[in-house]
């Protein structure tokens, strides 16, 4: 793991790691020790140990999963943006980006990468948002522009994107076969919020009943698990 330090290039710029698989976080370092201008500075698998290295350690740039150990990885792209609001986060996530990458740019990341993509992509995205540009796929920023002019900004393509980001974990994890219990103790919230939530969910997806959000969320699950 490098210091900020001088090279033939320029000052190294250090990139934190954050992700909840040693063998992912394992590849991205070596991914960017070839690169002579980056370099890794800590890594980290939940929040906690994030928050952690980025206030003892010097930090460029933040590269964050969605799904970590503890949590949601929006919850800490925001604790970031509130923390340190100069401190750019770029997301590598699994999950497709037609559903996400909105999502945490309006939480206050500046990147949204795919996992599926290639290795040049995500040296491409981390220097783009060190630059201070925001970037997402070319497919997905001419999608942002058309859902921007087409709606006016003013309604959602889909209906997903009505939930919250709170409302969305809690839909994913019902999705995933959680029981209202097991979700209120991963997310630390009493089981009468995420029963709050829960409704407020199937008045959003015109839902009826408990097992009618139960085979959405599954549904929706298996899609995001092949797209």
């Amino acid at each position: 793991m490098n210091d900020s330090r001088d090279s033939k290039m320029g000052t190294i710029r250090n990139v934190l790691l954050v992700d909840d698989h040693e063998v992912m976080r394992l590849g991205l370092a070596q991914l960017i020790a070839q690169e002579p201008d980056l370099g890794v500075c800590g890594e980290a698998e939940d929040v906690a140990s994030a928050l952690k290295a980025i206030e003892r350690l010097t930090v460029d740039i933040a590269v964050v999963d969605i799904s970590l150990k503890d949590s949601y990885g929006i919850d800490l792209v925001k604790e970031i943006q509130d923390r340190w609001p100069s401190l750019p986060v770029l997301v590598l996530s699994m999950h497709d980006e037609s559903f996400y990458a909105e999502r945490v740019l309006r939480a206050g990341a500046r990147g949204y990468v795919t996992k599926a993509e290639a290795s040049s992509k995500v040296i491409e995205g981390i220097r783009k948002v060190l630059d201070g540009g925001v970037y997402v796929s070319e497919a997905m920023s001419a999608k942002m522009l058309t859902k921007l002019v087409g709606s006016h900004g003013d309604r959602a393509r889909f209906p997903i994107d009505t939930l919250s980001d709170r409302e969305f974990e809690v839909f994913e994890l019902i999705g995933q076969g959680l029981k209202t219990r097991q979700i209120a103790q991963r997310l630390h919230l009493s089981t009468k919020t995420i029963d709050a939530h829960r409704e407020h969910i199937k008045k959003k997806l015109k839902l009826e009943t408990a097992t009618d959000l139960l085979m959405y969320a599954v549904q929706w699950a298996q899609f995001d698990r092949e797209a």
